[in-house]
């Protein structure tokens, strides 16, 4: 199963998402099909928001970019319940891009190691330190969780070049070979 990705402007994704408990029904199931989602969407993670599901669950799978990863950690990861510890370092970019706004991929500056505590999928706990491309993609998923888009952490000077973009995937004027859920219509007064 897969669920269609929530676009860019849906109300579930400026959400702070909360936490679940190990007796979350079906958890395992939607573990499974977010995974499914996500690949079927070429994504490198997803976060439950963007399913439309208010949680704080995210997952990963790194293993696109395995060869420029430099890591004992696995690749592809659960993340449930997790909050970021501390993040160090001197702030880098890279291009990153998000499944729930198609077509815009900017460069974005963060922190490149993080700690950061969570359940697994077993609900095992972990506090582990990630760096590099890791990092980015779980700081990434991780503003999902807090209601924070990409786009927000861009200059002013972008957030205006790519204001019509980000309009046009709100009315759902995008190309996409995934389904998406987008924002409910405004109604005129």
């Amino acid at each position: 199963m897969t669920f269609p990705i929530v676009a860019y402007g849906h109300p579930t994704l400026r959400k702070k998402a909360e936490e679940i408990t190990k007796d979350y029904l079906g958890l395992n199931e939607l573990i499974e099909a977010m995974f499914e989602s996500m690949h079927v969407s070429n994504g490198v993670g997803l976060a439950a928001p963007q399913i439309n599901k208010s949680i704080r669950l995210f997952l990963v799978d790194a293993t696109p970019y395995a060869d420029e990863i430099k890591t004992d950690s696995p690749l592809k990861l659960v993340f449930i319940n997790p909050h970021i510890i501390e993040e160090r370092g001197d702030e880098w970019a890279f291009n990153e891009g998000c499944l729930s706004i198609p077509g815009i991929n900017e460069d974005v500056f963060r922190k490149p190691a993080l700690k950061i505590q969570y359940f697994d999928e077993n609900w095992e706990f972990h506090i582990k330190v990630f760096d590099g491309l890791l990092a980015r993609i779980i700081q990434h998923e991780y503003d999902h969780l807090e209601g924070v888009m990409f786009t927000d952490r861009l200059s002013p000077l972008k957030k205006t070049l790519i204001r019509g973009k980000l309009l046009d995937i709100t009315k759902g004027k995008v190309d996409v070979d995934y389904k998406m859920i987008f924002p409910p219509l405004k109604k005129k007064k």
